[in-house]
């Protein structure tokens, strides 16, 4: 089994669960998992976890993404993006009525901690079924709005009625519903026009892969050198190595060690035994005083 992480770029068309299900037959496996659904119109980085990383997927999906969408003014949709149904236009007198520094104070406007109304077309769930079916029958449930953050958000630039931006925010922030509220804002109706994911966590546009090239990759039977290692992306991490056999046996089983072995510390630590094989990493505990393991990888 392979073991590791794939940094995807998802083309517009596929489903986030298409490119799982490719990717489980070029690599003849099972244990696939991605780490943040994109929408089937938008693209751009989506990390994928082969074997023992999809321990990883829970913590991948929580990290700080980065978002380039282009907003059109005027319209708004039952899906909030271009690819739904109209179902409110603005008169072309008012939307000629908007200066730039308008649609730039409220664009602006959306920083930092926000309270969002998840869209209905979306895969969270209400009473075991997900929003996106309840919404292709017509039925519409009361969401609780939920706190974001959007920690950056820049303008490139303002062609009304499009607006080209830049957000960089936290999991669970919908870059539709931003473009909803800001046309809401505004008095116009908002819908996203296009959207790209240009960065999750480490990982860049600028080096994912395409599905056909792991294709390719696969043909020449040269895929395996598109995954990248557990340990690798644990590798800004401080390490430990094991110089003891008593504690490798401990290691080995991922049980908690002591300060005697490696001293108090914040923030994660890579563990290796004393062969060098990478066990995991692990997390110190004041309240335990110990090493305790966060993921184990053996």
């Amino acid at each position: 089994m392979i073991n590791g992480v794939l940094n995807i770029y998802k083309e517009p068309g596929y489903t986030s669960g298409d490119v799982v299900a490719k990717l489980r037959g070029m690599y003849r496996q099972r244990k696939v998992g991605h780490t943040g659904t994109l929408d089937p119109a938008a693209e751009g980085v989506l990390p994928v976890c082969l074997g023992s990383a999809t321990k990883l997927v829970g913590m991948m999906t929580d990290e700080t993404k980065t978002y380039r969408a282009v907003l059109l003014l005027g319209v708004e949709t039952d899906t909030q993006d271009t690819t739904g149904t109209v179902r409110a236009s603005c008169p072309p007198e008012k939307l000629a009525a908007l200066t730039e520094e308008q649609v730039r104070e409220a664009v602006l406007s959306f920083s930092g901690e926000l309270l969002q109304v998840p869209p209905m077309y979306s895969a969270l769930k209400f009473h075991g079924q997900k929003l996106v079916d309840l919404a292709r029958q017509g039925i519409e449930v009361e969401r609780k709005a939920r706190p974001v953050t959007v920690h950056h958000i820049e303008i490139g630039r303002i062609e009304l009625p499009r607006v080209w931006f830049t957000v960089t925010c936290s999991r669970g922030t919908y870059i539709r519903t931003i473009c909803h509220d800001i046309g809401r804002k505004l008095g116009t109706g908002g819908a996203m026009e296009h959207l790209v994911r240009t960065r999750v966590g480490r990982f860049t546009a600028e080096q994912a892969l395409k599905l056909s090239d792991i294709q390719r990759m696969t043909a020449e039977g040269t895929q395996d050198r598109a995954v990248i290692s557990v340990e690798e992306i644990f590798g800004d991490l401080p390490g430990f190595t094991s110089r003891d056999a008593e504690l490798d046996k401990f290691l080995n089983n991922g049980n908690p060690f002591g300060t005697a072995y490696y001293p108090a510390g914040e923030g994660m630590l890579r563990v290796y035994n004393s062969a060098g094989d990478f066990i995991g990493v692990y997390r110190y505990s004041a309240e335990r005083g110990m090493w305790m393991a966060v993921h184990i990888f053996r």
